[in-house]
């Protein structure tokens, strides 16, 4: 068979290559602590899954309108100006299977072949394999330890130029837990306006999984809201991954491009799933918020213990449920250190490089696992890197 030359462009998710692998120890009858998966391990919310039920049961099993039914495209409106402090309106909302497919679509709706797109690395990976596919230039932004894992401002606004068609950012960080001060943002913003084809794609999804002061969306600084897209979902906070819902907020002249996009693709999104998500935003939020303070918990447990053991550091994130700890001091690259702990310790994470080649010399942990097992984990990689030092 022989493929067209932009699937060789095509990148993967290592972290479910890595569960794929753990998956297969734990055939053979090892005991593994999956702390490489980017999803919460509550369940959702019973509000939520009674309302898809009933939609089921009321006849949403039909085509919707390609952008989405409007009760949620109206909800996510408001939900978002309310969050925000941005007057959205439901012209200006596309509703997707997911939050990739914004990615994707920004990407086939914006970038040439031989225009340029800014991304984070370490970052996402799906960033930088969409900007490949799409045949533009993808433009390292990186996200440095030094920096607070947040990028050098001055360094980033020093890429821009007339090719630059799209700058992603992504705040909170994915898989850092970084999150980008009204500084950064505003900076960024007076730059970006200069340039009159420049637009800025701000991956949101982990805004409500916020530790330290309030999110900040780009879109909300003078001259912004026409240049952003805004990439949100309902995966994260409302633990809904297996719904597939996510959406974009965009300019309204965009947003009836992106629709198109979906028509040519996806057609709509799932009838079901969308009123699952009126009910998630308009319902009680009271699940959503003990599952935010439970991932404090962890977070801080987390980190002590990682900090607790010769070799490692690992600064306290602001916001997701990951940490990057910093490895480079055990003599081991991110991948070596990363099979060595699935392998011998029953440890399953993810080497910083699955992120970017900026990643080296880091792992990404994810903290979306009880308090009992962070701890079994910590125990388990103390006790191989005593015994690496050997």
């Amino acid at each position: 068979m022989r493929l067209s030359d932009r699937m060789s462009r095509l990148g993967t998710e290592t972290a479910f290559e890595v569960l794929a692998r753990a998956r297969a120890l734990e055939a053979e009858g090892r005991n593994i602590v999956h702390l490489e998966i980017g999803e919460p391990d509550f369940d959702t919310p019973h509000t939520i899954i009674d309302a898809g039920v009933r939609a089921l049961q009321n006849g949403y099993t039909h085509y919707t309108p390609s952008s989405g039914i409007p009760a949620l495209l109206e909800a996510i409106a408001h939900d978002a100006t309310m969050r925000r402090g941005i007057a959205f309106t439901p012209s200006e909302v596309v509703v997707t299977p997911g939050g990739k497919p914004i990615m994707f679509y920004a990407l086939l709706a914006l970038a040439d072949t031989g225009s340029e797109v800014l991304y984070p690395n370490p970052g996402f990976p799906i960033y930088e394999s969409m900007i490949n596919f799409s045949g533009a230039k993808a433009v390292p932004i990186p996200m440095l330890e030094d920096h607070d894992f947040s990028p050098d401002v001055p360094q980033l606004l020093s890429h821009i130029n007339e090719k630059t068609r799209l700058i992603i950012l992504n705040s909170p960080h994915n898989p850092t837990g970084s999150a980008l001060s009204y500084a950064e943002l505003e900076a960024i913003a007076a730059e970006v306006v200069k340039y009159p084809d420049l637009m800025v794609l701000s991956d949101e999804i982990y805004s409500r999984m916020l530790y330290e002061g309030s999110h900040v969306s780009i879109a909300s600084f003078p001259g912004m809201k026409e240049r952003t897209i805004i990439l949100d979902g309902f995966s994260k906070i409302y633990a809904m991954t297996g719904w597939r819902l996510g959406y974009g907020i965009m300019p309204e002249e965009l947003a009836k491009h992106i629709s198109r996009l979906m028509t040519n693709s996806n057609s709509c999104t799932a009838a079901f799933t969308q009123m699952a998500g009126v009910e998630a935003l308009t319902g009680p939020q009271t699940a959503s918020e003990e599952m935010v303070e439970e991932f404090r918990k962890r977070r801080d447990h987390i980190v002590a213990g990682l900090n607790s053991i010769k070799g490692i550091s690992c600064r306290t994130p602001k916001g997701a449920f990951y940490v990057f700890p910093n490895i480079r001091e055990t003599g081991k690259t991110s991948k070596e250190f990363a099979d060595l702990l699935l392998y011998e310790g029953g440890v399953a994470a993810l080497a910083g490089t699955a992120f970017g080649s900026y990643g080296e010399g880091y792992l990404r942990f994810s903290y979306a696992n009880s308090i009992e097992q962070i701890q079994i984990a910590i125990e388990r990689i103390n006790a191989v890197v005593n015994r690496a030092a050997v």
